[in-house]
């Protein structure tokens, strides 16, 4: 959404409280990978957001350095707080699941060998995977009212799947070729 145009506002801007608390349930349900969970509780359960919104905010976080969704958190939370909220977004985020981490760690450490614990691994991976399918259709589904966007995603999917190019020069090419294609849309 380009900057001038007018953004829905939420039905209610969100506390520093409730950011903190929505992130830290986030990053505690999360496993696996946290975008589908971030996208259902942004939009869907909380209306934060709406997909167009969402869709958005997650390209420009996707295309920063970092974890797109830590970079999601602190955007979130500056959007309706500023720093503050960005704070409390990114705190939100990683205080649970640091200590959770560390905790399995700990037990991993003890039980890796274990062929179980094996198995408990690959079935999470293919849950993992699961996952990230899913959040992919969501995220592509409000580009059906944007053909040119969804070929720019079709050209970055083609280019890094299946051509195997980089990451940097791909986004480097196709997000100038994407802000001319969605500034020549907009006219």
């Amino acid at each position: 959404m380009p900057p001038d145009a007018p953004q829905r506002p939420p039905a209610r801007i969100p506390t520093l409280a409730e950011i903190f608390t929505g992130f830290l349930a986030l990053g505690l349900t999360a496993f696996g990978g946290a975008l589908p969970h971030a996208r259902r509780e942004i939009v869907e359960r909380r209306k934060w957001l709406d997909a167009d919104e969402f869709t958005d905010l997650l390209g420009l976080c996707q295309f920063l350095p970092g974890g797109n969704v830590i970079n999601l958190s602190v955007a979130v939370g500056m959007r309706f707080r500023g720093v503050a909220g960005a704070l409390a977004g990114l705190l939100g985020l990683i205080v649970g699941p640091t200590l959770v981490v560390i905790a399995l760690g700990v037990l991993y450490q003890r039980t890796h060998h274990d062929p179980r614990v094996e198995h408990l691994f690959a079935g999470l991976a293919a849950a993992a995977a699961g996952l990230l399918v899913a959040m992919a259709v969501k995220i592509a589904w409000p580009l059906r009212r944007k053909p040119e966007m969804a070929l720019i995603a079709v050209l970055a999917f083609v280019a890094i799947a299946l051509l195997r190019f980089p990451l940097l020069p791909t986004m480097l090419v196709l997000t100038p070729v994407s802000i001319l294609l969605a500034s020549k849309v907009r006219r």
